[in-house]
């Protein structure tokens, strides 16, 4: 990732922070995993704190996909197709996505955060299938912040080391693909027998 967008971060601080998480949700390419990262280790150098590094991501990423929720409410599926291409949400990407979504929509709004494609076209996806924006909100904004917590924090944790999630994120995709998909349907079968046995 280019030097300048880390400079950018470092100068502007938890507005950095908010601005590129919303840009990141709604589309944009912005590699919103390393930029987190890239704030814990902020943290770890003590330039910035975790609370407010984390309150900065977690309000970034709910606008984002708030807005791209409503988008997705008025524009529907035809916007997504026209524009999604120009910033790196192409065709093939959309297809997938609904095809998921179709089967684990919620289950894959919570914790789509953790695959990159998926969690820039959940929020349009649940606008136009006209899932309710309250349903919407509790799995998205849950989700977002379980998200944002766990790069941030690992980013403090590595400190120096953060660049190994930059170097490292993209190559285990597929595998961050299938574990939370694996640990979606175990906890969806898990919350469905529970309300069986109530």
């Amino acid at each position: 990732m280019s030097n300048s967008v880390l400079a950018w971060m470092e100068h502007y601080e938890y507005a950095g922070i908010f601005l590129a998480l919303a840009l990141g949700l709604i589309g944009l390419p912005v590699p919103d995993e390393v930029l987190l990262t890239f704030s814990g280790y902020l943290v770890f150098k003590g330039d910035i704190r975790f609370s407010l590094a984390l309150l900065s991501a977690f309000l970034g990423a709910m606008s984002g996909i708030s807005f791209s929720y409503l988008l997705g409410c008025k524009l529907g599926l035809p916007f997504l197709e026209k524009f999604g291409p120009k910033v790196g949400i192409t065709e093939e990407k959309i297809t997938k996505t609904q095809s998921y979504f179709q089967r684990y929509g919620s289950v894959m709004i919570l914790f789509g955060y953790f695959v990159p494609g998926i969690r820039h076209v959940s929020a349009y996806l649940a606008g136009f299938s006209a899932m309710g924006f309250k349903k919407f909100a509790v799995y998205a904004y849950s989700g977002g912040i379980i998200w944002s917590f766990t790069f941030i924090l690992v980013g403090k944790m590595l400190g120096p080391d953060w660049r190994i999630v930059e170097q490292y994120f993209h190559h285990l995709g597929k595998y961050v693909l299938l574990a939370v998909v694996a640990v979606g349907l175990l906890a969806w079968t898990f919350y469905k027998a529970l309300l069986k046995r109530t």
